[in-house]
């Protein structure tokens, strides 16, 4: 029998490495701006076309390679910032694998132009599928210029199921945005289809968090600093008041690399627990500093993750700073008892002075609190009921229940419960129903707000006073294209700039007080739901809309609305579950509770 194992060949394996560092076209973003890093580059340009799938071109002005460094660099496993396995625990570079280009040329057309400062004259070379195609001499000045065109030309499947434009631009922003708050000191352009996104100058942290995001965000933070041997952190965390529904600016840097750690966002929104609902999550750009050695940022493919030596010691360091930040900066009330001196500005009454007699009060004795129905108060967030209808229960709720086991309580009987202000419980015959709030609060917008999108008829009311939300500019990128769909939700808009939206118009019940959280929350939401290629444009609308407008948790409900909430949940086509497929209704049966009592 012949021997079945055999070596693939350079072209396939090469392939399947780029399969775990190349995933889409902000994957090369991604790794040829970490390249221009490590070069010393001061300035840094992406130029973008098709969102990454025509062309994506990274020229820096760093150290340049020389002819044959150039040819090696292409090679598996070629780098020039380790030599030995000891250097993997003192890392100061982004790269070190060498795997990047390799994988980048195995699927794309790579063109790459480079010099060294002093040079007569550059390198270009062209490569496809992992083979140099063509080597010759070229005018260059000192740096280097890698152009991808093509991206996964050879490998179709792959290539098929990248996202729609918008979304890909969105993740190369995302990138783009992580490398550009690692390293403030250089500046980077990005420009997408011959439009520029951003231009960013060198500065200081602070400023370039704010030309990243917006100048509203420099009201929004407030600085984190600690010392401490094991680990230094320094940074910004957000006011409470400017936390969003949905994870918005949340970045953690180790020695400046991006990373992601849940461990460590939890020690952070852990630092808010008093202060912030459990479904609202702060913005922070926190900055770790620690010995190399005592980090691994060798546990995942695209450097991502990062092993630290002493995680306990270190969350505990990192929850006490952000919350000695809050506390310091006048997130809780702090009453000041300096700068008059020791003195007290109150009056002293002495015993000549006249004692001011006590304030009449006036009572009603015939009045009762629990015979008069609570006047005036607005119905929770959200668009406001219409009038209630009743809804057919057994036949949308239990189809396959008779109606004398899961009949609703009459309209005349009915009474509800508003567990920790987030359930409502009410009798049924087979037991206690209990609905999730702010999951039928959800879904009732959703069917409500897919019905106006699906009418092509706008329903809204101008406001007298327009509101201005200021926001990240991929956030008002992701508005500006979702303009017809939100008109026809019922909103009006005006993009004012890059990082500005203007609400002329909402609809009926939304309180003007609340379109900037409602806005915020949608954009945040609407990324989320981009992940999904099966979900049309108009459904993730819906679906994002009905997320930021919802009840939130934590809101107590008058009989009268948790009433209106019932009857309307239940005329819904699905009452039993939100628009993202969570449980709405749960019935506990009277024999399970009467297990309890034996």
């Amino acid at each position: 029998m012949s021997d079945i194992i055999k070596l693939l060949p350079g072209s396939v394996a090469n392939q399947i490495a780029a399969g775990e560092v190349i995933q889409r076209p902000a994957s090369v973003v991604k790794e040829l701006v970490e390249n221009a890093v490590d070069s010393g580059a001061t300035e840094i340009k992406v130029v973008i076309t098709d969102s990454g799938k025509t062309m994506i071109q990274v020229a820096d002005n760093g150290c340049g390679m020389s002819p044959s460094d150039a040819l090696l660099a292409f090679e598996r496993h070629a780098t020039s910032k380790i030599s030995t396995a000891d250097d993997l625990f003192a890392l100061s570079t982004k790269g070190f694998r060498g795997e990047a280009l390799a994988s980048i040329a195995a699927v794309a057309m790579v063109e790459l132009k480079t010099a060294r400062c002093g040079d007569e004259s550059g390198t270009l070379l062209t490569l496809a599928e992992s083979e140099v195609k063509s080597r010759q001499a070229c005018s260059h000045t000192s740096g280097t210029v890698i152009t991808v065109k093509n991206l996964f030309y050879n490998v179709p499947a792959r290539r098929k199921f990248l996202k729609k434009e918008s979304t890909e631009l969105r993740h190369i922003i995302t990138e783009f945005q992580k490398i550009a708050l690692s390293h403030p000191e250089i500046r980077f352009r990005l420009v997408h289809n011959d439009t520029e996104q951003y231009n960013l100058p060198a500065a200081g942290r602070k400023q370039r968090i704010v030309n990243l995001f917006g100048r509203t965000v420099d009201a929004s933070l407030v600085p984190v600093s600690s010392e401490t041997s094991i680990i230094s952190i320094s940074g910004f965390a957000g006011k409470p008041e400017f936390a969003r529904k949905r994870g918005g600016e949340q970045f953690f840097f180790i020695n400046n690399r991006y990373m992601r750690h849940p461990y460590f966002h939890k020690a952070v929104t852990e630092a808010y627990s008093s202060i912030l609902p459990p479904d609202s999550v702060p913005s922070y750009f926190i900055y770790l500093t620690a010995d190399p050695c005592t980090i691994d940022v060798n546990i995942h493919p695209t450097k991502s993750e990062v092993k630290f030596e002493d995680e306990k010691s270190i969350w505990k360091i990192l929850h006490a700073a952000v919350r000695e930040s809050l506390g310091r900066f006048n997130i809780s009330p702090a009453i000041d008892f300096k700068g008059r001196g020791h003195e007290i500005d109150i009056p002293i009454i002495s015993g000549s002075s006249h004692m001011p007699a006590p304030p009449d009060i006036e009572t009603d004795s015939s009045f009762n609190p629990f015979h008069q129905e609570q006047k005036g108060r607005e119905a929770y967030s959200g668009i406001r009921f219409s009038s209630s209808k009743r809804a057919a229960y057994e036949r949308l709720l239990f189809p396959e229940e008779s109606d004398e086991v899961n009949s609703p309580p009459s309209p005349l009987t009915r009474s509800f419960l508003n567990l920790k202000s987030s359930y409502i419980m009410t009798a049924v015959k087979s037991g206690v129903m209990v609905i999730d709030q702010r999951r039928a609060h959800e879904r009732i917008l959703y069917e409500e707000l897919l019905a106006r999108l699906s009418s092509d008829e706008k329903s809204s009311q101008t406001t007298a006073f327009p509101v201005t939300i200021g926001m990240g500019r991929e956030d008002v990128r992701a508005i500006s294209e979702l303009q017809e769909s939100l008109r026809l939700a019922g909103f009006e808009i005006v993009i004012g700039s890059e990082t500005e939206v203007t609400v002329k118009g909402y609809p009926e019940g939304v309180g003007s007080g609340d379109i900037e959280r409602i806005f915020l929350d949608f954009a945040g939401h609407y990324r989320d739901d981009e992940a999904d290629p099966d979900m049309g444009e108009r459904e993730m609308v819906a679906k994002a809309l009905a997320a930021a407008s919802a009840i939130p948790y934590g809101r107590s409900l008058l009989q009268s609305e948790m009433e209106e909430l019932f009857d309307r949940l239940f005329a819904c086509r699905l009452p039993n579950y939100s628009p993202s497929g969570k449980p709405v209704v749960v019935i506990v049966p009277t024999g399970e509770i009467e297990q309890r009592f034996r």
